[in-house]
């Protein structure tokens, strides 16, 4: 795994920074689509986040030649069924909607609901030139609240009722790093690489 690029398929500083922290561990230098030469959005057309996170990874992978590294996640509520799951970007509507309004959503769909248990869930993908792939699943349990709370964090994080009490949106950036999803899916495929080595 020594001195190995893996181009990331996001244009996301945020997660560009958070891969680059935990896979530079490895000797894993992750680099930017720009950096590598290429500007590839695919549709996300899977039905799970596994599917979506490999479909970008292939998408990014055979457009650089390299190595690529993707991320699919999103909130799965046990009382919706499962739902926004993988449209969680774009949950009733597109991604034109803002967070407040797909928080707005969520809390009128779960009005009726004594039952809120949720969970974030991030699924971390590497697709090689020579066909291999892999993936790694992290996941964050807890419950949707009546109300929002909390001024960190973005999208579903200020509804997202942690067991400790406090919502996602009130936790300092480590914090969230150290329990979150993808944390943990990076945790998760950071062991995984190891053991390919």
């Amino acid at each position: 795994m020594r001195d190995e690029r893996f181009v990331l398929a996001s244009h996301n500083r945020a997660k560009l920074a958070e891969m680059r922290d935990i896979l530079g561990e490895l000797g894993i230098r992750v680099i930017s689509q720009a950096e590598a030469g290429v500007d590839v959005e695919p549709e996300e057309t899977g039905a799970t986040f596994e599917e979506n996170a490999l479909i970008k990874a292939r998408a990014v992978m055979e457009a650089s030649g390299l190595p690529a590294v993707a991320d699919d996640s999103g909130l799965m509520v046990d009382a919706l069924g499962g739902a926004p799951g993988v449209y969680s970007a774009r949950y009733g509507g597109g991604h034109d909607r803002t967070d407040a309004q797909r928080n707005a959503l969520l809390l009128k769909n779960l009005e009726n609901e004594e039952h809120r248990r949720a969970k974030f869930v991030s699924v971390i993908a590497v697709a090689w030139p020579d066909g291999r792939e892999i993936t790694a699943r992290g996941e964050v349990h807890g419950e949707i609240a009546r109300e929002e709370r909390g001024a960190n964090g973005f999208g579903y994080d200020p509804l997202f009722l942690l067991p400790d009490g406090r919502h996602m949106a009130e936790l300092s950036s480590e914090e969230k790093n150290s329990i979150s999803h993808r944390g943990n899916a990076l945790r998760e495929l950071k062991r995984i690489l190891t053991e390919l080595e």
